[in-house]
Parts: structure tokens; sequence; C-alpha cells
């Protein structure tokens, strides 16, 4: 874990704890959790290289013979605040490389973190099909442009606080049955952060933000669907004295379609024949999502039901999730006239008893049924 050998002396140990812990501390890494286990894992290399009885039980026994012994190999379930407030005395109590991380100078002063906002966005068949880049005007916090976000009157800045003395963490000792304890906690006058303003700002009262406006810019992936929620990071209220924004939750509301069915990247067409072309074959013109218009061959006897697949003429799947475009799946269902000329009466009449008009009821499919079929 330290990337030192066996023979390493303390001094050694020493150094290379103190460079691997400068690579992946949190400051340096925010968010990163490989990072923080990475940081984790050097720490306690160092609480058991540094420790002569556990070196021995490592050399001798590996990770095993560390049970029961305490620290971090013993399972102790220590925090970050724990590994901070540990090694204090390793860096000189005052921070290292540009970081604030351990003991006396205190951990690095805590950062606000701005709220997160909810957008809800109905988008069109035709938005889902392409994408779509929508402007929204939000209500939301925004850094004070008095002050710009420091919360602090006239550039006076701000003071190292009197409890902590720019900790950010208030150490409290008590008496207790096992002993006396130490407990580590945010500081009260400060918040965490270290420091206190004096002079106010006059705008935002100190906060370093205010209530405003912002035009915000959500670009919409293509093949989004109803019900889903994605994240535009860094849009959400600002947070205070020039802490890290929130983000936007933006959820998807797709309006309904008058020709089109979505299921799921497949998009479903009912096609109403009529008798002539259903029984004699033909063409038809078929809408697209686009707008545009493609032929569909009819073949002689297509009979109410049926379905027929026009390949990629769906919708895409949503950032590569899926297969590239789904399929558009034609429902043919057939026109019966409500009222006829008595000439088209007697055309019927006389075909009706023909042998072609006769159905096969032991064949038949309803088209529910066919219908049902095409989602089991």
């Amino acid at each position: 874990m330290l990337g030192v050998d066996k023979n390493a002396s303390e001094d050694d140990i020493k150094k290379a704890y103190r460079k691997i812990a400068i690579k992946y501390h949190p400051d340096r890494n925010p968010g990163d959790k490989n990072a923080e286990e990475k940081f984790k894992e050097a720490a306690e290399a160092y609480d058991v290289l540094h420790d002569p009885q556990k070196r021995q039980q490592y050399d001798q026994f590996g990770f095993e013979g560390l049970q029961g012994m305490g620290g971090f190999s013993g399972g102790g379930g220590f925090s970050m605040d724990d590994i901070f407030s540990m090694f204090g005395s390793v860096f000189g109590g005052g921070g290292f490389g540009g970081f604030s991380g351990f003991g006396g100078g205190g951990r690095q002063a805590a950062r606000h973190q701005g709220s997160d906002l909810r957008l809800k966005v109905r988008l069109s068949l035709l938005d889902v099909a392409n994408g779509v880049t929508k402007k929204f005007k939000v209500k939301k916090d925004i850094t004070c442009p008095h002050c710009h976000g420091s919360g602090a009157e006239n550039g006076s800045g701000a003071e190292t606080c009197p409890t902590c003395h720019g900790s950010g963490m208030e150490v409290r000792t008590k008496q207790t049955m096992f002993g006396m304890m130490q407990t580590q906690s945010p500081c009260r006058t400060c918040g965490g952060e270290g420091t206190v303003i004096k002079n106010k700002c006059k705008d935002c009262g100190g906060t370093g933000v205010v209530k405003g406006e912002e035009v915000v810019e959500i670009n919409i992936p293509k093949g989004v669907g109803d019900g889903m929620v994605f994240t535009v990071s860094g849009k959400g209220n600002a947070g205070r004295h020039n802490g890290v924004a929130g983000d936007i939750q933006v959820f998807i509301e797709e309006e309904e379609n008058d020709t089109f069915i979505r299921d799921g990247q497949d998009l479903i067409y009912n096609l109403l024949l009529d008798f002539p072309t259903a029984a004699l074959g033909g063409e038809v013109r078929i809408p697209t999502i686009e707008g545009t218009k493609v032929k569909v061959k009819i073949e002689p006897g297509t009979q109410p039901g049926k379905t027929l697949r026009l390949r990629g003429k769906g919708l895409p799947a949503v950032q590569g999730y899926g297969r590239g475009y789904g399929d558009m799946v034609i429902n043919v269902s057939v026109y019966v006239p409500k009222t006829l000329s008595r000439t088209e009466k007697e055309m019927l009449e006389k075909m009706k008893d023909s042998d072609n008009f006769q159905g096969d009821n032991s064949t038949k499919q309803t088209i529910f049924q066919k219908f049902r079929n095409y989602f089991n």
C-alpha cells in the first residue's frame, strides 16, 4: 500500500505515507470514492507499520495477526474525521501539501453544498426521437453580486473563528466509565468553516447567496422516456460562501401522440386498410416520426390483426443503453363501411356466397388476440 520494502525505516514509512496521503487526499479528489478508499488504506497501512508491536505481528502473521489489536486493522470503524485527528502529530499539526487535513491546524473548513432543484420537462415524441435543448428561467439561490459570495462587506474578509481557532472542529473531553473520552464535532460558532464574518454583507446578510434567477440550458438526450430522471450538475442553488452549487433533477414527462403508441423503443402504428386493398394487395404510405412517409407493400389477402415491422424506424436507445433504434410495428385493421349504395350492396350480395368469402372459424384469431400476442 505504501510502496516501501520490509526493512524500511520509520522515516521512510512516514515519507511514503505523506506522499500517498497528499495524492489521494479528499480535498484534491472531491467526490472520488476510489481515491477516498486509497486514502483510508494508506492510513491503515501507516497505523500498522509505525507501531512496533503491530508491525512485528504483521511481519509474522499478516493481517490475521492484527485482529484484536485495535486501530484500523482491529475493526475500529474509524471515519475520515478519525483519520484526520489521529495523525495530526505526523504532519506537525499545521497541515501539509497545501491542505489543512490533519490535526492542530485542523481539517479543511467545510464547503457548503447548495441544495438541488427539480424541474419537470414535457416532451413530444419528436423531441424524444431527436433529442432537444430547452432553456428555462429558474428561480434559485445565486452568488451574491455585492460581495461575490464571500459574505463580507466591502472586501473586509473573514476572521479566524475564536472557538475552534480555524480548525472547523470542536474537541470535547468528558469523563466516562471507560475513562476520559474525546469527541469531535463541527464548530458551533462557525458551522465548521473555521472562519467568522464580523462585517456582514448588507445584501446577503453574510451568507454569500441571494435570491435570483438564471437561464439554464438543458440538453436532453435522445430516447428518454416518461418518468425518467437525469441530473444536470452544478446548476442548482448556489452554496453559501462560494460553496459547491447543487444540481437540477430533471423529470421527464412524455406527451401522448395522436399517430403512434410507444412501446419502449418500438412505435406502434394502427393502419386502417380499405377492403379492396386488403383483398387485392397494393401499396400504402405510412407516416414516420420524422414527418416523412414510407411505402409499405400489402400482400393480397392481408388479414385484420396482421402485424408488419419496419426495422430501425422506431426510437433511439437513450445514451447507448439498448439496441440502436427500435422498430415501427404496423398493426393492420380493415375498414368496414357503415353505409353502402344500392350498387355496392348488389355487388357484395353476389360475392358473399362465394367460397373465397367464407372464413374458416378453426383458424381465426380476433384482432384483439393478435394484438395481445404481440405484447406477450
